[in-house]
């Protein structure tokens, strides 16, 4: 009896159903899936420590109430406030900066803006709300449409009151905002990631770039498991520092698309 109990668990540990089990759920953002960033850096995660990462690619408010429900390990996202406020509430262990890019100013070639070329976000919106050309907004509360937002404030345009047909909330990711910017000759503020590996510009170009109110930070933060006890706490961790080490810092920097690199580390380096 002893000889097959031990031969049934030596056959247990190597099974399918506990193998799975080495893995974890990363609520992230629609750039980070979009850009081609984790088709290249998971794989690289995964031969290193053989932990499979499961990827729910959302805007980040919705990322972040993902793991408020406690549907996630670990939360990858771009809206410094907003995932403060969610280690504040307790859902979170600890932020920690990993990458950033920056936002852009999609517009049609023929810029019925006549802002093409300007380093002044603020300027640029605010010639788009006063002459009614059209915009698309993410309207789904991201880090880009959260971004968005904040811009709009800062241009002294309270766009609750200027909304109108001009301006139009799609309530979907970076993608679909492209694409319908595409097909109504519109304005869309992007993440530079999600710009370079989209394959669909048509008429699109980049109109505003290089103010630096356009700086967009990525954090990460390991999901809270006294609060969420089916956290994976060792295992979400260790993807976490993964992220910030010089061998994940140096993976998101390697990560070109028609050799341009999308994201550049800034995880804060320990001290030797």
């Amino acid at each position: 009896m002893a000889t097959i109990a031990l031969s049934f668990l030596a056959l247990a540990s190597g099974s399918p159903a506990l193998a799975q089990e080495k893995s974890i759920v990363v609520a992230s953002t629609t750039s980070t899936q979009d850009s081609g960033l984790f088709g290249y850096i998971l794989p690289l995660f995964k031969a290193k420590t053989g932990i499979d990462v499961k990827v729910i690619a959302q805007g980040t408010g919705q990322a972040l109430d993902t793991a408020r429900r406690g549907d996630a390990d670990v939360v990858f996202v771009h809206a410094k406030s907003q995932e403060e406020k969610f280690v504040a509430e307790g859902h979170g262990v600890k932020r920690s900066d990993v990458m950033y890019n920056d936002f852009i100013l999609i517009g049609p070639k023929s810029d019925p803006a006549g802002i093409a070329g300007s380093k002044d976000i603020v300027a640029a919106l605010k010639t788009i709300q006063g002459k009614a050309v059209p915009f698309v907004s993410r309207g789904d509360k991201s880090g880009t449409h959260s971004a968005e937002l904040a811009l709009w404030k800062q241009a002294g345009v309270d766009i609750e009151t200027a909304k109108g047909p001009w301006y139009r909330e799609i309530g979907q990711g970076m993608g679909a905002a492209l694409n319908t910017a595409g097909a109504m000759n519109a304005y869309v503020i992007s993440d530079r990631g999600t710009w370079l590996s989209f394959k669909n510009p048509g008429e699109l170009v980049i109109a505003v770039e290089g103010d630096k109110r356009l700086f967009n930070q990525y954090g990460v933060i390991l999901v809270n498991p006294e609060k969420h006890p089916a956290v994976k706490k060792e295992l979400g961790q260790t993807f976490i520092d993964w992220l910030v080490s010089p061998e994940g810092q140096s993976a998101i920097a390697a990560y070109q698309v028609n050799g341009k690199q999308l994201f550049f580390p800034n995880a804060e380096k320990k001290a030797s």
